[in-house]
């Protein structure tokens, strides 16, 4: 709105004139001109409400008062064990993730479901779950989270209700999910009204099963995941435990002694070092509530909101240490060991290593990096443990990785340096091929982008694991000391020419003999007789892998690959 006055009004008078016609007028703006001048005098915009004078009544005053004491939790007896066990009271814990202290860009921007249980006789407020939205790390997502000041954080009709519409409305956003479990599982007591219903706690498990690879679900456990509540962090594609702090189990270790006879305390039962070296089913393990926040902010930057989307990039950093050692690094001798970590400092961004199952088939790294700011997913054999060979637990852990990666977009970097899957009767009763199988089978049905690179040692099956030229990788390239055979030079010279040797009475002739073989083994499975046979695409420099990688994987970032027409395979 523009106001002319008189040409003797003051800059005050005009000022006021502004102020009053934008309270009475309605307009956003209103310009006052006094007498002939092009310029406004005074400018007046609304920016905040108008305060007519009208105050909150006696209902909304109760209504607040009622969201207060919902919002203080269960009773004080058991929010002053909460500090005993060194942990926060969950809305505490909501204000670490998302309040005024996490940062500008993460906010928690509503919560749903408070009034749950609001009529009951007991004391349950919120029925001993919250869930709603907010933004974390600049990201939205949505989240729940158990009160363990409310029934041991337990589960019932209620909460279960707002677990499962949070779950559904996921689906429908396409936006992650997390879950900041502290559960004891189902409220024994109220199970009809819960357990075996249709939309009962049952339906949790097939949420989580359809939310399966459309968006991240991340879980951080806080305390003991007992039964029903167990399996939300395993369902989950991330679960990060809390040292000393967190366990989950399928029974308590009272029902494991009354099934078993087994007397067992509960971190020896589910803690998070049994989950993190032993089930595989803990990713990684925080030292405190605050590192558990760390490391998923780290997480979230490599992965999507959902399928549809790619990776989130950030801008480039040279790597840690300069390419040219590269070659260095890597022992001529194909049985000395190394840090596989030696080599990935040289090819990805600097502290863009984010390794998951550090603890929990060793022989075999996986982790999330960036090279050129571009997120990958790298599967690496680890020399350093048991010379690299693959073990059915680090077989397992690839393929998840591998599945992970695919379903989120990422693309894969194969570090090959194995003399191939293990051997044995103990590493067969430990099922090394149906694992391997599984290994084998993620790689094949990958469609993102993959690069294959021959480090050193790539014998038998670990080739295939390893997605070299017959897992339609978009690149098989290896440095100069490459070898790929079906076994290594050792053990074919055994199986070839045993007898032949053993016939050669003159130990010294027959060493000399062993050795020619071995030599001329070597020239045959030496990568440049791959690459001089096609096998391979290229023989690289070292120094220039970084550089190889950074341009092979922004060339084929747009590549298209279909699947066989199928329901689906049938490896699990």
């Amino acid at each position: 709105m523009k106001v002319r006055i008189s040409g003797d009004a003051s800059a005050d008078e005009a000022a006021a004139i502004a102020d009053a016609f934008s309270r009475h007028s309605g307009s956003d703006t209103v310009e006052v001109y006094v007498g002939d001048a092009d310029e406004p005098a005074a400018t007046h915009e609304v920016t905040d409400p108008i305060d007519d004078g009208k105050e909150p009544t006696e209902r909304e005053r109760e209504l607040l008062e009622q969201i207060e004491e919902i919002e203080s939790g269960g009773k004080e007896k058991y929010k002053e064990r909460l500090s005993e066990q060194g942990k926060l009271f969950v809305r505490d814990r909501l204000d670490l993730w998302f309040g005024d202290g996490a940062g500008d860009d993460s906010e928690l921007v509503f919560e749903d479901g408070k009034f749950a249980e609001f009529d009951a006789d007991d004391v349950l407020p919120a029925d001993g779950l919250l869930t709603g939205a907010a933004t974390f790390e600049g990201r939205d997502l949505h989240f729940m989270a158990n009160d363990f000041t409310v029934k041991a954080g337990s589960m019932a009709e209620k909460g279960v209700e707002k677990f499962l519409r949070m779950q559904q409305r996921a689906l429908k956003t396409g936006q992650p999910v997390l879950y900041l479990m502290d559960s004891s599982g189902g409220r024994i007591d109220q199970q009809s009204g819960f357990f075996a219903n249709r939309e009962g706690i049952g339906k949790y498990y097939y949420n989580h099963s359809m939310l399966s690879g459309r968006v991240p679900q991340i879980c951080v456990l806080y305390g003991p995941c007992i039964a029903g509540a167990a399996y939300t962090p395993v369902f989950a594609d991330f679960t990060i435990m809390v040292r000393g702090m967190s366990a989950m189990a399928i029974a308590s270790p009272r029902m494991v002694q009354m099934v078993t006879g087994e007397d067992i305390d509960l971190q020896e039962l589910g803690g998070a070092e049994i989950h993190a070296k032993h089930s595989s089913s803990a990713d990684l393990i925080a030292e405190n509530e605050e590192h558990a926040r760390e490391l998923v902010a780290q997480l979230v930057t490599y992965l999507p909101d959902n399928s549809d989307e790619q990776p989130p990039r950030t801008d480039p950093t040279p790597p840690k240490y300069a390419p040219k050692g590269i070659d260095e690094v890597i022992p001529e001798d194909p049985n000395r060991a190394y840090d596989i970590r030696e080599v990935t400092d040289r090819v990805v961004d600097r502290n863009s290593l984010f390794e998951l199952q550090p603890d929990y088939g060793s022989e075999i790294l996986t982790a999330f990096a960036r090279i050129d700011g571009r997120p990958v997913g790298i599967v690496a054999n680890q020399p350093n443990e048991r010379a690299g060979a693959i073990f059915p637990d680090a077989a397992e852990k690839a393929a998840q990785f591998i599945w992970k990666c695919d379903a989120y977009n990422i693309p894969l970097l194969y570090l090959a340096d194995t003399p191939g899957f293990m051997a044995g009767s103990q590493v067969e009763k430990e099922g090394i091929l149906e694992q391997g199988k599984k290994m084998i089978y993620a790689t094949s049905s990958a469609t993102v982008p993959k690069q294959c690179v021959v480090l050193r040692k790539a014998y038998g099956a670990g080739i295939y694991a390893m997605s070299g030229p017959a897992y339609d990788p978009e690149s098989t390239i290896a440095l100069p000391s490459g070898e790929i055979a079906i076994m290594g030079p050792e053990a074919a010279i055994n199986a070839v020419y045993a007898n032949k040797l053993d016939a050669i009475d003159d130990p010294e002739e027959r060493a000399q003999r062993e050795a020619e073989l071995r030599e001329e083994f070597r020239e045959e499975i030496d990568v440049r007789k791959m690459a001089s046979d096609v096998v391979i695409d290229e023989v690289v420099p070292p120094s220039s892998l970084r550089e190889q990688l950074e341009r092979r994987f922004e060339f084929y970032e747009g590549i298209e690959k279909d699947l066989p027409d199928k329901k689906h395979g049938t490896v699990l």
